[in-house]
């Protein structure tokens, strides 16, 4: 079943759900920014050399936008190609499994909420949202 096909059955099944739509696309708009500068602190610490630090980047960017499909595959694509810089073989099947979820199951609101993204971490575990992140969620849910 294509992501089309889900999303069709999604409207004729949920009364709400062209409008859950609409608030998502403005959503990833107003999340986009804040996951873009993530992705470009993530960017920046890979270039000097801090992995750690990279990859902190990576998990703050999916924090944000794991709730819109575009910038959730994203963040999981961004990982997989740290994961293969780095020649981490486990992380590289986790975040290929993840790319294929999150294309999937963002859509239908299958999303645990706060998840890092990495593979040291279940794809199904729930954890807090770092608050200065939570407040730039807020913003993109409200404006």
């Amino acid at each position: 079943m294509s992501e089309d096909d889900v999303r069709r059955a999604t409207l004729q099944t949920d009364p709400d759900a062209a409008e859950k739509e609409k608030r998502m696309s403005r959503f990833a708009k107003r999340i986009r920014p804040y996951v873009t500068a993530e992705l470009d602190l993530a960017v920046a610490a890979q270039y000097s050399g801090d992995d750690l630090q990279c990859f902190r980047h990576l998990e703050r960017a999916h924090i944000l936008g794991q709730a819109a499909t575009r910038e959730h595959v994203r963040v999981h694509w961004a990982m997989l190609k740290w994961a293969i810089r780095k020649r981490l073989g486990r992380e590289v099947a986790g975040q290929a499994f993840r790319i294929v979820g999150a294309a999937t199951k963002t859509a239908v609101g299958l999303v645990p909420v706060g998840n890092t993204g990495g593979s040291n971490v279940s794809p199904f575990a729930r954890a807090a949202v770092p608050a200065d992140l939570a407040v730039k969620i807020a913003a993109a849910q409200s404006e």
